[in-house]
């Protein structure tokens, strides 16, 4: 059940309405889903004029870049299991309330068939959270962290924003502390075919042992993660924030950094990362906008799939 008024089926009671547990606990045969981050609405003026703290108060382009992606979505064929937007729904700053209406007239678009899966970012809750700021985001989009299941798959959704600065929030920090420990106990007992993580700030940008950085998670909390992803058999970590294309392994944990959807920071394109889950493998790559609005990828993704 979604609230009144919603256009998708949110997260509650830290998990997703729109996946029944019961129903995708088996792993049956390859599935894929869609990644993106950082639409964003209103950073790509507000970064052209050098004020990010401040600015932002037309996203026109942001609205035709997440209605392409939309459109992208809608015409793949198979469908893919869901989409999953990791973090930085919306710029912020005073025009908050209408970024995030248009926001949801353009996901609107996205075939109903295609569940959406919201993961919080740092504009989206703010770089120090409070727990009124989680409350209105919850509210707005649904739980801040929650777990689901898709065909046999445990998947884990993170506010990575309690790992950066949880200062005016340290209860709720602790509460996802308590929550994930049990999350990965299922996973680590095997109970999952696989299990991936969704989070807004990367772990890591290129290897787990790189200084701290406005994009990354601070070593000694970088570290315990790592460390307790690898034990629990986790095989990836999606993310964005870095509005660029990144990423690396530690030991089997592959840290995938995927560019945005909406203002690019480096030289990569507007885009989505197309993941492929297998018996054996979880096998991704990143696309175009324009690329995957003009051709067909069904060839890819039975060259994924064969990687198995």
């Amino acid at each position: 059940m979604s609230e009144k008024g919603d256009i998708f089926l949110r997260a509650r009671g830290r998990t997703l309405d729109a996946f029944h547990e019961e129903a995708e606990l088996q792993w049956k045969s390859p599935f894929y889903f869609i990644q993106g981050a950082d639409p964003q609405f209103g950073l790509m003026k507000a970064w052209a004029l050098g004020d990010c703290n401040y600015g932002g108060d037309e996203w026109e382009e942001e609205i035709r870049l997440t209605e392409q992606a939309a459109k992208a979505i809608n015409k793949l064929n198979p469908k893919p299991k869901f989409f999953v937007l990791c973090g930085d729904l919306v710029h912020g700053t005073v025009w908050r309330e209408n970024q995030t209406k248009d926001l949801k007239k353009v996901l609107k678009e996205v075939d109903k068939e295609i569940p959406l899966v919201f993961v919080s970012g740092n504009h989206d809750i703010g770089n120090v959270p409070t727990s009124e700021a989680i409350e209105e985001y919850r509210c707005t989009w649904g739980d801040d962290y929650f777990s689901f299941w898709v065909g046999g798959v445990l998947f884990l959704v993170l506010n990575s924003q309690l790992y950066v600065d949880s200062s005016k929030c340290p209860s709720l920090k602790l509460a996802q502390d308590q929550w994930l420990d049990i999350q990965l106990a299922t996973a680590k007992q095997r109970m999952c075919k696989h299990a991936i993580v969704f989070q807004h700030i990367p772990l890591f940008l290129k290897t787990a042992d790189e200084e701290d950085d406005y994009f990354n998670i601070s070593k000694p909390i970088r570290q315990e993660l790592v460390d307790k992803f690898t034990e629990a058999g986790i095989k990836a970590v999606f993310s964005g924030h870095y509005h660029r294309n990144a990423g690396g392994f530690c030991n089997d944990l592959d840290m995938v950094v995927s560019s945005a959807i909406g203002c690019q920071l480096g030289e990569d394109t507007h885009g989505l990362r197309v993941v492929v889950v297998t018996a054996e493998k979880i096998v991704h790559r990143y696309y175009s906008l324009n690329k995957l609005s003009s051709e067909g990828i069904e060839e890819d993704l039975m060259d994924m799939i064969k990687q198995e």
